[in-house]
Order: structure tokens, then sequence, then C-alpha cells
């Protein structure tokens, strides 16, 4: 008889983390049993269930404060329910961004063939930006979305551009012709064997990290003037921005963080629909390193964070509305101008 606990799943996040990291990265986060159950092969829901594990275990190293709110959950008995994670991307006017497809795409090509679909396009006009919410086919409610936001370059000034050019041309693509491969096996079939999954999943993990040149210091503050979103992406790249629990009454939460002296965004950002109301931790800061003058120096930047979201029921059946809102974006957003 098999161990119970001995899931794709599980034995995916082994190969890739470690069995005790693996643990430890899905102790804290709540799993539909659906996504548990064995199997000799990996579905499509399984491998993107095992990507979104992987990166917010990555977002709470990278985010001390994410960390703590974890582990005080824990403390209360408590299970994660990650509702969506963010990335920033780079659009130039034509081509790609570097060696990387332009903006979303880049991230498309990976989350379409594990079974994602765009749910929604959202125009961030005082960003210079758009975001675009993917959510899974199979499991729409229980495997985490992605929110993807792309940065219009042409909408900035020259000196902007010309920054932008000298830091995200440089971008590699850190897709091997064999994981595009295993991606373009499971978009056709929706299943993989364990063997493709295990060696694809550190791939795709690692793309959502930074793969352009240490910018220079002059770029940085360049871009830094006009867009404190294109200078987060010129440190952080397309790491996670932010993670969001998904939490039943989100106003309750934040008051009880900042009676326990927890530094959280001041207001709540509630949704033209009143259904959707998010609030956020302050961006952790992080020490990122620049090219100046010839030498490399090193200066604090803002890092990534913690989000809260409560959904309503939406429509008939009663299920959370799933959706997002341009005006809560644009506020979350500002998490990150001044960690």
């Amino acid at each position: 008889m098999r161990d119970p606990n001995d899931s794709p799943l599980r034995r995916l996040l082994g190969c890739v983390l470690g069995d005790e990291d693996a643990q430890r990265a899905l102790e804290p986060l709540w799993i539909d049993p659906a996504l548990e159950e064995e199997d000799d092969d990996v579905p499509r829901e399984v491998v993107a269930m095992a990507l979104n594990v992987v990166l917010f275990a990555d977002l709470t190293r990278r985010a001390p404060s994410a960390a703590r709110y974890v582990a005080r959950k824990q403390a209360a008995g408590q299970k994660l329910r990650f509702d969506h994670g963010a990335l920033r991307t780079v659009r130039f006017a034509e081509g790609p961004t570097g060696a990387l497809p332009g903006g979303h795409e880049a991230f498309a090509r990976i989350l379409e063939p594990l079974g994602y679909v765009l749910a929604g396009t959202y125009a961030l006009p005082r960003l210079n930006m758009t975001g675009r919410a993917f959510r899974h086919r199979d499991l729409p409610h229980t495997i985490p979305q992605f929110f993807v936001s792309e940065l219009h370059v042409e909408r900035f000034d020259k000196e902007f551009q010309d920054s932008a050019r000298r830091v995200f041309g440089t971008s590699r693509d850190p897709l091997t012709p064999a994981t595009k491969r295993f991606l373009e096996s499971v978009r056709l079939i929706g299943v993989e064997e364990f063997g493709a999954a295990a060696a694809a999943l550190p791939e795709l993990a690692a793309a959502f990290g930074c793969h352009h040149d240490m910018p220079l210091e002059r770029d940085y503050e360049c871009l830094l003037a006009s867009s404190a979103e294109a200078a987060w992406i010129a440190t952080e790249g397309n790491a996670f921005n932010h993670a969001a629990d998904l939490v039943d009454d989100v106003e309750t939460l934040a008051a009880e963080l900042r009676s326990e002296g927890w530094s959280t965004k001041p207001d709540i950002e509630v949704s033209a629909s009143g259904r959707v109301r998010q609030t956020a931790l302050r961006a952790d800061p992080a020490e990122r390193c620049f090219i100046r003058a010839g030498k490399v120096v090193r200066r604090t930047v803002p890092g990534s964070f913690c989000e809260f979201i409560s959904r309503a029921p939406a429509g008939a059946t009663g299920a959370p509305d799933l959706s997002f809102d341009s005006g809560n974006a644009t506020g979350i957003f500002g998490m990150t101008r001044a960690a």
C-alpha cells in the first residue's frame, strides 16, 4: 500500500526542494484534496500547484514580513489560502524584451499549457501599465491565480526609453528547449510523466526571477524618477511582487495587524463592485547591486510583500468573485514605492 502522503504533488516538490523543505513549503498552505490524489503521472493542475508552492516559498524567503505572517497563522492553527501571485513585466513598443517574449507573453507561454486561461484585462493608466489575470480552468477557486502586469515603455520619454533598453534589453530566456517541449506536451495532452515534470519544474520556477544584467545606477535613477514600478523590475525582475492570502474579513485582519505593530497599508482598497477588498503589508527592503563608475555598489530598494484579500459572493451560485479591479491594483502597487 502506498504512503498516503505519496501524491504526485508532494513527490514533485520533494524532488525539487528536498523532502524537508517541501514539507515546510506545504505545511502553511491549504491544498485542495483533489490535488493530492495518488497517480503515476502528473496532471497539469498538479504541476500548476507545485509551481505556486515553490514561488510562494521563494517569496517568504525574500520578504521576512511575509514569513512572519505565515508563522503568525501557523501559531493560530490556521492555513493560508493562497489566492494569487503577482508579477511585473516590461513591453517595448516593438519586438521582444531582450530574448524574452514581450510583456505578459513571457509568462502566458508557461501558464496556458499548465491549464490557465486569460480571465480579465485591467487598464492601469496611472502607472502606464496593463494587468492581466490568469485563472486555472480546472480548479479556478482552489489553484492560485496569476496577476501579470506589463509596463508600456513607449508611454514614457526618450531618456526613460533609452534607459529601459539598456536594462531590460539584456534579458535572457531562461527556458531551455527541453522545458519548452515539456510545456507543449502538457498543452496537448494535459498530463505528463513524473520524471519530465520533476525535470521541468525548477526551470519553470526560475523563470520567475531576474534575467537581465546588473543595471547601471544612473539608468535605475532615470527609471525611478518616472516609474517606481519600472525601477522595481530593474532590481527584482519577474519575481513575485506579492502573494495574497484569501481571508474572510480583510478589515478585521488589518485592524488586528495594526494593533500588533505590523506596518500595513493605512486603508482598504474596495473594488467598484464592492465585492473585492484588499490591503497589504509594506514591502520589505532589499539590498541590490548596481554599477556606478565601473564599480559595483549596493543600495537598499523596495522588495516584495504579502497581501490580504476578501472576495464576497457574486451571482446566483454564491461562489466568491474571482475578478480583480484596476483601482485596487493601482493602490496595492503603491506598497513598493516607499518600502
